[in-house]
């Protein structure tokens, strides 16, 4: 992904600079579903101030300020990242992707979010 795509993937919500869950997955290649799966089994790795589900009000705002598709009526919120979230959220995934920016960044640096290619 070029810089100018991923610079246009981040959103402030909460007064908060964030990326989607959804975003997210395609970026470290892998499904959304598989992405939530991750975070699920290493919640304690993402305290609030890493990622939050999104409010209905929330993503509706988010749909038609944004005009993001609704991606196919998802049926649960979409989780919404923190620079922090995001580099936690390589250490969790298994993609090569996400191991490739977990190596790129190195270990226990403050990461920006970064093109994986």
């Amino acid at each position: 992904m070029e810089l100018q795509l991923i610079q246009n993937k981040i959103h402030e919500i909460r007064g908060q600079r964030v990326m989607m869950d959804f975003d997210l997955a395609e970026m470290y290649g892998v499904e959304t579903r598989s992405l939530k799966q991750a975070v699920k089994r290493n919640h304690e790795r993402f305290p609030p101030d890493f990622m939050f589900e999104l409010s209905k009000i929330e993503w509706d705002s988010l749909i038609s300020h944004f005009v993001i598709s609704n991606r196919g009526g998802n049926r649960f919120l979409p989780y919404a990242f923190t620079e922090q979230g995001v580099a936690m959220l390589s250490s969790v995934l298994r993609s090569d992707k996400a191991i490739a920016l977990r190596l790129r960044s190195g270990t226990g640096s403050k990461s920006k979010i970064q093109n994986p290619k």
